[in-house]
């Protein structure tokens, strides 16, 4: 997540925002983003029931009750027209990210 916040004007040159998402509570997110010393998006909460965002979205590993790394791109017309679901561990280039963002 901080890559994102390191390449906020990247992704505002492109009308895009970035939101983050987790199956962990707000009290979570808030000391999360504190430690990083805040961030600049928003993060919601997946967090009861916990995990339904994740698995309507096809991101949730249910044998180990946790979500998957994901990333959407939802086009201004409220279609998602990328998707990008990997282990939790791998950090995907945002390049790959402004290469969809640009044919958009």
């Amino acid at each position: 997540m901080p890559s994102y916040e390191a390449d906020g004007e990247r992704f505002a040159g492109y009308d895009a925002q970035v939101l983050g998402i987790s199956i962990d509570s707000i009290p979570s997110h808030v000391a999360w983003a504190k430690s990083l010393g805040g961030l600049s998006y928003d993060l919601l909460a997946d967090f009861h029931p916990k995990g339904e965002v994740a698995k309507s979205y096809g991101a949730w590993r249910e044998a180990d009750g946790i979500t998957e790394r994901a990333l959407f791109i939802v086009d201004k017309e409220g279609k998602i027209a990328y998707v990008d679901i990997h282990d939790i561990s791998d950090q995907p280039d945002n390049e790959e990210l402004f290469d969809v963002l640009k044919n958009l």
